[in-house]
């Protein structure tokens, strides 16, 4: 079960009618734009209109499908996964028009974005929170300060789970009779029962080290996606250089300007499959600093330029070339120096499974807890890396691409 199929297990007893709404709503608002625009609202008259009014309906269709995908991710704010969604597929019915010279009206696509926008934002935000019964446990204790989720504790009495989305429980720990009695009625009773591993990672966007097991090892992504992520990186990197090469070039300068020093910075990074490679960057401090060490906060090693360059990730545009090169990947666990990945390999569990995949330039880490310095930061961090490499989709990589947009631009975790 993936971190997000229990939520549409534990969803789906009571969220059947959003689609019906969504139906209604998407028929109200081709009929209402249709009126405003041409004063009629039988589209279905005229070939033209109703093209144009099918796909409408057809992008309608694709920003629900976006939205649904992603918005069941943890960590996400579902309004504006929404505008992300809408805007996106909006834009490409606008290019698909205009490649084949198909009419389409300004006024009636504007109007039908902005109602697809307001009514599916309004849908996003109308959920009830799910009302979830606990069996008692240590992971469970923990899932129970999660807010945005009705927690019902349970007892060994029970003998239904009537009223209940589902039911959490740690499948690894022992149980007594009575309780696997109870789980068993609830499945009889087509209440869905939740690992409450899975509801952590679903809610968290972390795995549980504590709660993990040898089978539950992460498995290398599909082939197929990661051939698709690679020849797409390729190819965006490759359309972007026109922008991306100048602005290196004015970085590269300020860095030399700036300090006495090389203006690339060359270090042993662990990449995939523990295999080192020299990861370059531009210097962001003074020469000559020494050996390898955290950043710290209000770090004296940093330049006045290196300070600009590393909160707005400017610093890391030469590890695109390590891109194109396939030893990294835009979107990956961030390479750790050698040294401390050798340390931490030794004194933290299932450490080196972050290595089963390509390292990043960000990631889902990066975007959701910042900078790690020390063990216990580290920790935490593997429990996002984790999580990405087990969930590793076209989904996850579009929501850390958004997420690390609002980081650049913010300076969010930056050390």
């Amino acid at each position: 079960m993936t971190a997000i199929t229990w939520q549409a297990q534990a969803a789906r007893r009571w969220s059947g009618w959003r689609w019906v709404v969504h139906l209604i709503g998407l028929v109200g608002m081709l009929l209402l734009s249709a009126q405003i625009t041409w004063g009629d609202g039988r589209f279905w008259l005229h070939w033209p209109y109703f093209r144009l009014a099918l796909l409408v309906a057809a992008t309608y269709g694709m920003a629900l499908g976006l939205a649904t995908q992603v918005s069941d991710f943890p960590r996400v704010q579902r309004s504006r996964v929404v505008l992300v969604s809408v805007s996106l597929c909006f834009l490409g019915l606008l290019g698909l028009v205009g490649v084949t010279r198909w009419y389409y009206s300004r006024t009636f696509v504007g109007l039908s974005y902005l109602l697809t926008l307001l009514w599916q934002a309004a849908l996003a935000g109308w959920r009830r929170p799910l009302r979830l019964g606990l069996v008692p446990g240590e992971l469970t204790l923990a899932l129970s300060q999660i807010p945005g989720v009705q927690w019902c504790w349970l007892n060994e009495e029970l003998t239904s789970g009537v009223g209940l989305d589902g039911v959490v429980v740690d499948l690894h720990a022992p149980l007594s009779a009575n309780w696997l009695r109870f789980l068993a009625n609830c499945r009889l009773q087509g209440i869905p029962v939740h690992h409450a591993a899975a509801v952590w990672e679903g809610l968290t966007g972390r795995v549980s080290l504590a709660h993990w097991r040898e089978e539950l090892l992460p498995t290398p992504a599909d082939q197929g996606y990661l051939l698709i992520k690679r020849l797409a990186e390729t190819a965006l990197i490759l359309l972007l250089s026109p922008v991306l090469l100048p602005l290196a070039g004015l970085v590269a300068l300020a860095v030399w300007w700036d300090s006495p020093g090389p203006v690339l910075f060359w270090q042993e990074r662990m990449g995939q499959g523990g295999r080192p490679f020299r990861m370059v960057k531009f210097r962001s401090m003074r020469a000559g600093t020494g050996k390898a060490q955290f950043a710290r906060p209000g770090d004296q090693r940093l330049t006045r330029v290196g300070k600009w360059i590393r909160r707005f990730r400017l610093d890391e545009l030469p590890q695109l070339w390590h891109v194109l090169t396939g030893e990294m990947s835009l979107i990956g666990p961030r390479p750790e120096q050698v040294p401390f990945a050798e340390e931490f390999s030794r004194r933290i569990p299932y450490y080196m499974c972050r290595h089963l995949v390509k390292p990043g330039i960000t990631g889902w880490a990066q975007v959701n807890q910042g900078y790690a310095a020390g063990v216990e930061e580290t920790r935490l961090k593997l429990e996002y890396d984790l999580y990405y490499v087990k969930y590793l989709s076209l989904w996850l990589d579009g929501l850390i691409l958004a997420k690390t947009v609002k980081t650049i631009l913010t300076g969010f975790g930056a050390r």
